[in-house]
């Protein structure tokens, strides 16, 4: 596949109905053989669809939570309202702050009530209402250490509530998905690009006399190796929309799962979900076709 140029592309483009033809030749000279790699690669790419699928979820996960990430501020009682509206001007003031909110006791029961839902009558055994006002303050995630040094020097702040620790592990479990995720892909990878170069060397090897004939006849190697990349990709690219096919069910049913006893938890769109695994994995599928082909022919090029 060296020395490829313009009018190599042109004489490529106006010979596509032969080379399809001895595509399609070729993969029935070893139909078996192709049908068990084809499989090998759904199996594979439906994997990998649903570790990107994982990893994109948690990453839009924890990107809510960042965008939404808030502390509490439990100030002294005894101050005064200027004293309470001086300490919210304060607090707004704080590079990386969004908003601050005051939260009476009687919208702190409120809360606590909806949190415990069927078990909120164990409240009930409290004469007076256990809970403290407090600022709820939205913040910026990244700006938080700064944020929380900052609060604490402020006269009037009693104790600041924060979410750092459950925050730090849903993105210690992200970290861990996204090498996984890496690991498989590179996996991945290197088996599609071994089971092509395999397949490619083997149709070689199936097709030799033909192979031979043409080179006898003068024609290019380029020529000759053409329909074989084809076959790489064609296997590579049907086992990508099978699995995108299968990898958007699989997605749409776990997301009719979710949607009932979970309602809380931050999901993506489920059609941009899908249309953007279906374009990666069809990238993916393409580029790995195209280099376990051309490794194939590489391996094979005193035959071709």
């Amino acid at each position: 596949m060296k020395g490829w140029n313009k009018s190599d592309m042109k004489k490529t483009i106006y010979n596509m109905g032969y080379f399809l033809n001895e595509t399609k030749t070729i993969i029935k000279t070893d139909l078996l053989s192709n049908i068990f790699s084809l499989l090998c690669m759904v199996l594979i790419f439906f994997i990998l669809s649903l570790i990107i699928a994982v990893w994109r979820i948690s990453m839009y996960e924890v990107k809510v939570i960042e965008k939404d990430a808030q502390i509490s501020v439990y100030y002294d009682l005894n101050l005064d309202n200027n004293s309470q509206a001086q300490l919210v001007e304060n607090i707004k003031s704080i590079s990386g702050v969004n908003e601050v909110y005051m939260v009476g006791k009687d919208e702190a029961y409120k809360r606590m009530q909806e949190i415990l839902g069927d078990d909120a009558q164990v409240l009930e055994f409290f004469d007076n209402n256990p809970f403290s006002p407090f600022l709820e303050v939205t913040i910026k995630l990244d700006n938080m250490n700064p944020i929380l040094e900052s609060l604490n020097k402020l006269e009037g702040v009693d104790f600041v509530r924060d979410n750092r620790q459950v925050l730090s592990h849903i993105k210690s479990i992200v970290n861990m998905i996204s090498l996984l995720g890496f690991l498989f892909i590179t996996a991945a990878g290197i088996s599609t690009v071994v089971i092509i170069s395999h397949i490619i060397g083997m149709g070689i090897q199936s097709n030799i006399e033909q192979v031979n004939t043409l080179k006898l006849l003068g024609a290019p190697k380029n020529f000759i190796a053409f329909p074989f990349l084809l076959e790489g990709l064609l296997l590579t690219i049907s086992g990508g929309l099978i699995s995108s096919a299968f990898g958007s069910l699989t997605l749409s049913y776990i997301y009719s799962k979710m949607s009932g006893p979970i309602p809380f938890l931050p999901l993506p769109p489920i059609g941009k979900l899908i249309s953007n695994l279906i374009i990666l994995l069809i990238c993916i599928s393409a580029v790995l076709g195209t280099a376990g082909s051309i490794f194939g022919l590489s391996s094979s090029r005193e035959k071709v």
